[in-house]
């Protein structure tokens, strides 16, 4: 089974990629976004926890994530391995799948970061606030402190998985097309 993590600050093209990545190498696809929007429409109890943490662009709790995210490695079927997307975001949660995984005899294969200016980051959110309706994407405080959220708390797992030989580096501000072609060309690799 293959475990790639999905990285990058915020507005990447992380959720544009994905789609293609999981058809072309048959991965289930975790975003924690996905996961925890699905639980805010539901309003459950997490979901209006997660809602009001998300609003003002801080993290969800490290144990909530980590909770879904095995009950997914433990459930689905048919695939050839999962494409982490938002998760892990700080180097805890890092720690807690290499856990994780290690219960299952497995680790992870590769970090596919798309990385992008800071610049380029705020325009891209402000464009998908308005694309996709996304109220927590629409505020300018929230995306600088999801910018600043991004560089103190994730981007020192660049470090953790250089040291662990598994970090792969794309730039994100050619085409969409382009940016696949350097994923997919990475990817066969492994």
């Amino acid at each position: 089974m293959k475990y790639y993590i999905l990285f990058g600050p915020p507005g990447a093209g992380k959720g544009t990629q994905a789609a293609s990545m999981v058809e072309k190498y048959n991965l289930c696809h975790l975003s924690t976004g996905d996961l925890l929007r699905s639980e805010m429409a539901a309003g459950t109890p997490l979901g209006l926890q997660a809602k009001a943490l998300i609003n003002a662009g801080s993290l969800v709790p490290d144990e909530v994530v980590e909770g879904m995210i095995e009950a997914k490695f433990n459930s689905v079927e048919g695939v050839d391995g999962f494409l982490l997307d938002g998760f892990p975001r700080t180097i805890a949660q890092a720690e807690a799948l290499d856990g994780i995984l290690a219960k299952k005899g497995e680790g992870v294969t590769a970090v596919v970061s798309l990385m992008i200016p800071d610049e380029m980051i705020k325009e891209r959110i402000k464009g998908r606030a308005t694309v996709q309706g996304r109220a927590d994407d629409a505020s300018e405080e929230t995306i600088l402190n999801r910018i600043r959220t991004y560089h103190d708390k994730t981007e020192p797992l660049i470090e953790y998985y250089k040291g662990c030989g598994k970090y792969h580096e794309i730039d994100g501000t050619p085409s969409i097309e382009e940016v696949r072609c350097s994923i997919f060309t990475l990817m066969d690799k492994f």
